[in-house]
């Protein structure tokens, strides 16, 4: 399952004008591939990631979600595609301070209707995945500001989406917990075989990453062919 973008445009009001936030932007990210989106504030990032997410429509352009074209779905349809098929790493964790690690997911499974008891086994599962299993009776202020946003990237995966999209991961972390964090993001991505959107102004670690894109000015540079995995052999 692969999230696609066709010539997208977005555009604000701006007084007596429109500020063009996304101009003819294209992009496809294929499962199991992580894609940064490089570039400094306001040069439409957050603007692709609230599009991508389908909490924002364009004026113009194509986006499907894991093969679902969005462009003719309502609110409510729009909706049940986040949740069912979309998860979203927020740039800051926003944990709820009563619950603890192991409920910050399973209320994500309560919110999609399902069964917080039954929710249980998967939530373990993530947060073995990310490290954090002796955490799960843990609260958000007996975390580390690394392990929070570890428990944020567990949430987001907790009902399984097809499109995986990360919002500045590294921002509030220093080097060696911002490397930790990509290393992360890239081996869950492929485990889970998540087509992973990662927007970013830190340059530091994205020599790891499938592919980089600069967006500039709401344009996005050229996406080059995603980059094979080591030890990968080409046709």
């Amino acid at each position: 399952m692969t999230l696609t973008l066709t010539d997208v445009t977005l555009t604000y009001p701006d007084g007596d004008t429109r500020l063009t936030a996304l101009d003819r932007v294209s992009l496809t990210v294929p499962a199991g591939t992580l894609t940064a989106v490089a570039g400094p504030s306001g040069s439409g990032k957050s603007s692709l990631l609230a599009v991508a997410a389908t909490l924002v429509t364009p004026d113009r352009g194509r986006v499907a979600v894991a093969g679902t074209e969005t462009s003719g779905l309502g609110r409510a349809d729009k909706a049940a595609l986040r949740c069912d098929r979309v998860g979203i790493v927020f740039q800051q964790p926003h944990l709820l301070p009563s619950l603890t690690a192991l409920e910050q997911l399973q209320v994500m499974a309560h919110l999609s209707g399902g069964s917080v008891r039954a929710s249980r086994g998967r939530a373990m599962e993530l947060l073995a995945a990310v490290g954090l299993a002796d955490r799960a009776n843990r609260r958000p202020h007996q975390l580390s500001g690394g392990q929070r946003q570890r428990i944020n990237i567990a949430r987001a995966l907790m009902n399984e989406p097809a499109v995986l999209l990360v919002d500045e991961p590294t921002s509030a972390l220093d080097h060696e917990r911002g490397a930790a964090v990509l290393d992360l993001l890239l081996g869950l991505t492929k485990e889970r075989s998540t087509a992973t959107v990662m927007v970013t102004h830190d340059r530091a670690h994205l020599d790891r990453v499938d592919r980089t894109v600069v967006m500039k000015d709401g344009r996005l540079s050229a996406p080059g062919p995603v980059r094979a995995a080591p030890g990968a052999t080409g046709a």
